[in-house]
């Protein structure tokens, strides 16, 4: 038996790479695991070395895929990985603290565990900070009726009606047709999102550095979706640069 079916059957612990994942699903997981094309979150802890906490940049995207490629040369080339941010507490000034409970997240198709796994043992050095990998989780894609990604990409569209537009016509080419899209709104007291061109306009509009470019996107909300397209649009995406972690979404928090 491969490793999609043994997930797909619901074994909840799985060896991957001489490693022993823990697969995080309800006993729905079955289902969503099918519906979603069988991709995954990969989640591995990362502990500051050296330091009870350590400081990146928010916009650590490129940081990140260049240390991670050194480790999965393949990654170069990946168009279908996407991944997360590392979470922090924000500190102001484009800076952001990690912690002993951060995670790092990759959303892969569950057929290429075994490239990633082998992420777990190494450190990652990111421009001088280093962050030593755990054993990963593997966690299931969960329906949510609300999703929201903080960073969607879509080249040339840089504008807010225009790039609305180009959200439209990709979810339409997906076969989601009846949910409701809108641009999140920004928060009067947000100081980190007023650094660069994330400033302009009333809507969370935010910027990745890849190398020396600055590519522009918002953060956006996809509403009234059925289990299904939910599962399907955490899995693909809309618009570019997933590996900088544009485009992926996540169930919407309530506040």
């Amino acid at each position: 038996m491969n490793l999609a079916s043994r997930i797909i059957d619901g074994n909840p612990s799985i060896p991957v790479g001489g490693l022993q994942c823990q697969l995080r699903g309800g006993s729905d997981m079955n289902e969503q695991l099918i519906s979603a094309g069988v991709v995954v979150d990969l989640a591995f802890p990362v502990t500051p070395v050296g330091n009870s906490d350590a400081i990146l940049p928010v916009d650590h995207a490129y940081p990140l895929f260049a240390a991670l490629c050194r480790i999965v040369p393949e990654l170069h080339g990946d168009r279908h990985v996407g991944i997360h941010p590392i979470p922090g507490r924000l500190l102001g000034q484009r800076r952001m603290l990690v912690n002993r409970w951060a995670r790092l997240t990759l959303r892969v198709p569950v057929d290429r565990l075994g490239s990633f796994v082998k992420i777990a043992g190494h450190v990652l050095d990111l421009e001088g900070t280093r962050l030593a990998v755990g054993p990963p989780d593997v966690r299931a894609l969960r329906p949510s009726p609300a999703l929201r990604s903080r960073l969607v990409v879509i080249r040339g569209f840089t504008e807010p009606e225009p790039f609305l537009e180009a959200v439209h016509a990709q979810l339409t080419a997906l076969g989601i047709v009846d949910a409701r899209v809108r641009l999140v709104p920004r928060r009067a007291a947000r100081p980190w999102e007023r650094d660069g061109q994330g400033g302009q306009g009333p809507w969370v509009r935010r910027t990745v550095r890849i190398r020396d470019r600055e590519i522009v996107g918002y953060a956006l909300d996809v509403e009234d979706l059925t289990p299904a397209d939910s599962l399907l649009l955490q899995a693909v995406g809309i618009g570019g640069r997933r590996r900088f972690g544009c485009g992926l979404f996540l169930p919407r928090r309530e506040a």
